[in-house]
């Protein structure tokens, strides 16, 4: 709801003793995958890219990072790119092996990179692409495509990297050591374990971790000993709307927005995004009726109101 539809709803209360008018959330957003495009809060495409993407962000000064999708010719390993507010492009990483999966602007001006590859590493790299920090990543070798994905450095220091196939979020130090591991494998039917893999990994200020699973179709907070503390599942909501959730936001207000990757796929009027509550109460879906998913993406603003940066997803 705008300012001026909740000032508008006050008035008439007041004048009338009409009940305040309940509008519904409306989100700009930023949408990454094989197609890339922001959409406005009447859900209309108001600017696209024209190369797929893994992951980005939109930066305050309006400029955009863009983790690009591995292409045949122009960027064979992926590809991290800077969009100017003013559309000029310049490329801060050529990848040097299989995939870029993620570019993360850290508070300290540089980018956290991971290539996955023969042999997955993490790169911290300054805005002119000097590498500060390289280290092997802990994961399989034998799937480069399900090594890492949304890859984050926290403000002490640290990285926290989902590895999908090893079935855990690893934080590593910045000398590349290992100092943390939470295993999002879940206990199913008869002891049996569900191997679920993780993708986005988010760290709140309370220390704990949001972390979404796409085979599993599940989302699992761990606290700061790596406890679950909370769960989401398509027994949580109106539909089976968990299908392979890749990107996630928390958003100021606590509530956080899922993307359903495979939605749309066999039914074109399953959300691609929605928000849900800590209480598993769903306030907001984006359907926009094609078989195409969004991969990851970023809440711009709500209800008219800019989301503060930097963005948790």
């Amino acid at each position: 709801m705008t300012t001026y539809s909740r000032l508008l709803s006050l008035v008439l209360f007041v004048l009338v003793g009409a009940p305040p008018v309940v509008a519904e959330v409306t989100h700009s957003f930023l949408a990454f995958g094989k197609n890339t495009y922001i959409v406005d809060a009447d859900g209309k495409k108001t600017w696209t890219y024209p190369a797929a993407t893994r992951d980005g962000y939109m930066l305050d000064d309006g400029s955009m990072i863009l983790t690009l999708s591995k292409s045949k010719k122009k960027y064979p390993g992926g590809a991290v790119v800077k969009i100017a507010s003013d559309g000029k492009e310049t490329l801060i990483w050529k990848g040097t092996q299989s995939e870029v999966n993620s570019a993360h602007p850290t508070d300290d001006g540089t980018y956290l990179i991971t290539e996955a590859g023969a042999n997955p590493r993490l790169l911290e790299i300054s805005e002119d692409g000097k590498v500060l920090v390289d280290f092997p990543l802990v994961c399989q070798k034998k799937n480069i495509h399900l090594q890492t994905r949304m890859a984050r450095k926290l403000p002490d220091g640290t990285y926290l990297v989902p590895h999908l196939l090893d079935f855990a979020v690893v934080q590593y130090a910045a000398d590349g050591q290992v100092i943390g591991k939470f295993d999002t494998t879940v206990e199913g039917d008869s002891d049996h374990k569900i191997h679920t893999w993780p993708f986005t990994a988010i760290r709140s200020p309370s220390g704990n971790t949001l972390v979404t699973c796409t085979n599993g179709n599940r989302v699992i907070e761990f606290d700061i000993d790596g406890k679950v503390v909370w769960t989401l599942t398509n027994d949580d909501l109106p539909g089976k709307w968990l299908q392979d959730p890749c990107g996630a936001q928390v958003l100021p207000n606590g509530n956080v927005v899922i993307a359903s990757y495979a939605a749309g796929r066999a039914d074109t009027k399953a959300p691609k995004l929605f928000e849900v509550t800590k209480d598993k109460k769903v306030v907001w879906t984006y359907t926009n009726g094609e078989k195409v998913g969004i991969h990851t993406f970023q809440i711009l603003d709500t209800d008219g109101v800019k989301v503060p940066g930097p963005a948790m997803k």
